[in-house]
């Protein structure tokens, strides 16, 4: 698990030390010597545990290499870096920031339903009282 790039889907094969690695800073923190750079790399998908070879050669690279090619896990991504984690980050537009923080949630609704049901309660009561009084009920059998 690397420390350096928090979202790291492929581990890389040094080509000096032919240790795998998940960032250049791994590979300097643990070993003697400069990272030994290479048009070929050999990478190990986190996600399927397959290894697989990019040639860097290639000159103009389309977007179907930035994924594995036994699981098509998109391994080129956007770094996470601790610095990334730790900060808070809010957008806005101007005027929306008030609406943003308030709370939208209706916090009275379970006393409105209460309400309502009490008030059907009694609606319901009250005409069969007056039911009751009338001869409305034999007036229409």
């Amino acid at each position: 698990m690397c420390k350096h790039i928090l979202n790291a889907q492929v581990a890389i094969r040094a080509p000096c030390c032919r240790r795998w690695f998940d960032c250049p800073q791994c590979h300097a923190e643990s070993q003697d010597h400069e990272l030994e750079q290479s048009y070929e790399l050999t990478l190990a998908c986190k996600k399927c545990k397959k290894v697989f070879r990019i040639d860097m050669r290639e000159g103009e690279r389309d977007e179907a290499d930035e994924y594995c090619p036994h699981c098509d896990n998109h391994y080129v991504l956007e770094a996470v870096t601790p610095e990334d984690k730790a900060e808070l980050r809010i957008e806005a537009e101007e005027g929306k920031e008030s609406e943003m923080i308030r709370d939208t949630r209706d916090h009275n609704k379970e006393r409105r339903r209460q309400h309502a049901m009490e008030d059907a309660d009694f609606l319901t009561q009250h005409i069969k009282k007056m039911a009751a009084q009338s001869d409305f009920n034999g007036m229409y059998q």
